[in-house]
C-alpha cells in the first residue's frame, strides 16, 4: 500500500484544510493514472520513517535532508510556492526572532546570548541561524549557549517565554503561526533575514520510475491550478507549484559551505 505524508507544515489547527488541500492531489493523482493513491495522509511517524517508507508515493521534506542525509531516499517533484513575505517564487528565507523589547538592532548585538534551534538538520532553523551569525563569531563561537528545541514553535517559545534570546524560524511557519497559533508570536520581532533558498519541496520516493514521477508533477501542478481547490490553497498560502531541477537544491550546501569557510561550522 502507498504512503503519502506532508509533515512540515501540519499544523492541528488547519488539518481541515490540509485534508482538503491532500484529497485534491489525491484525485489529479488518480486523473493522471497513478495507481493505488492514499486515501488519507499518514501521520504521527518520525521523519526517518516517512521518508524512508519503501512505499512513500509524496511527502514533503526540507532543502537539507534532500540534499544530506535523505538525498540517496528521495527524489523531487516539485516545489510549492508561498504567497506569504519573505517568500520569491519558489524560494523562501529564514527570519531571525527576537523578544520585541531586545535592545538588539543587529545580529552581532547578540554576541554572548542564547540561542535556540529546532534541529541540526534543519535548513530553516539551524543552517539559516549558522549562515547569519557566521561573520560575527570568532573562533567559531558566537553564543554563550545554544538549546536544541524539536520544533520551531518550540523555539519560539523558549524566545518569548526567556529561555532564549534568538531562533530561527522560516517564513512560511510564521506566517502559519501567525494565523493560527498567534500567542506563539506574540511579543516576538523579526530581527534580520536568513539566506534566500529552494523552498520545502514535494518528493517521492528514490526508486520511483520517470513516468511516475512525471505524473506526479503533472498531478501537482493541476492542483495548484484547480479553482475547486482554491479554499484550500489559500488556507495554507499555497499560491502555486514549481518544478525545479534538484541541482537548484546545491544552494543548501552552499550555504553550509559558506558559513565553515568562516569558521562557524556549527551553531556555537
Amino acid at each position: 500500500m502507498a504512503t503519502a505524508s506532508l509533515p512540515m507544515y501540519d499544523m492541528p489547527e488547519y488539518t481541515e484544510a490540509t485534508d482538503a488541500w491532500w484529497r485534491g492531489l489525491a484525485r489529479a493523482m488518480t486523473r493522471e493514472g497513478i495507481e493505488d493513491v492514499p486515501g488519507a495522509l499518514k501521520r504521527g511517524e518520525e521523519f526517518v520513517n516517512l521518508w524512508r517508507d519503501p512505499n512513500l508515493l509524496i511527502s514533503q521534506t526540507c532543502g537539507y535532508p534532500l540534499t544530506h542525509e535523505y538525498k540517496d531516499d528521495l527524489r523531487l517533484i516539485a516545489t510549492p510556492v508561498f504567497s506569504v513575505p519573505g517568500c520569491d517564487g519558489a524560494r523562501y528565507c529564514s527570519f531571525i526572532m527576537v523578544r520585541e523589547d531586545d535592545p538588539a538592532k543587529e545580529p552581532a548585538d547578540l554576541k554572548g546570548r542564547v540561542a535556540a534551534f529546532n534541529g541540526i538538520e534543519s535548513q530553516s532553523g539551524y543552517s539559516a541561524l549558522r549562515a547569519v551569525f557566521a561573520p560575527h563569531s570568532k573562533d567559531g563561537k558566537f553564543f554563550a549557549r545554544t538549546m536544541e528545541s524539536g520544533g520551531h514553535a518550540a523555539s519560539l517559545d523558549m524566545v518569548a517565554h526567556g529561555k532564549a534570546d534568538v531562533c530561527a524560524t522560516d517564513c512560511v511557519t510564521y506566517a502559519l503561526l501567525a494565523r493560527y497559533r498567534p500567542d506563539t508570536v506574540r511579543g516576538l520581532r523579526v530581527l534580520a533575514e536568513g539566506p534566500s533558498a529552494p523552498g520545502l519541496p514535494y518528493v517521492t520516493r528514490a526508486s520511483m520510475d520517470e513516468d511516475n514521477v512525471a505524473r506526479l508533477r503533472a498531478a501537482v501542478t493541476a492542483a495548484a491550478l484547480d479553482p475547486g481547490l482554491a479554499d484550500a490553497r489559500d488556507a495554507l498560502f499555497i499560491a502555486g507549484m514549481q518544478a525545479m531541477p534538484v541541482s537548484a537544491y546545491a544552494r543548501i550546501a552552499e550555504i553550509v559551505k559558506a558559513a565553515r569557510d568562516l569558521g562557524y561550522p556549527k551553531v556555537a
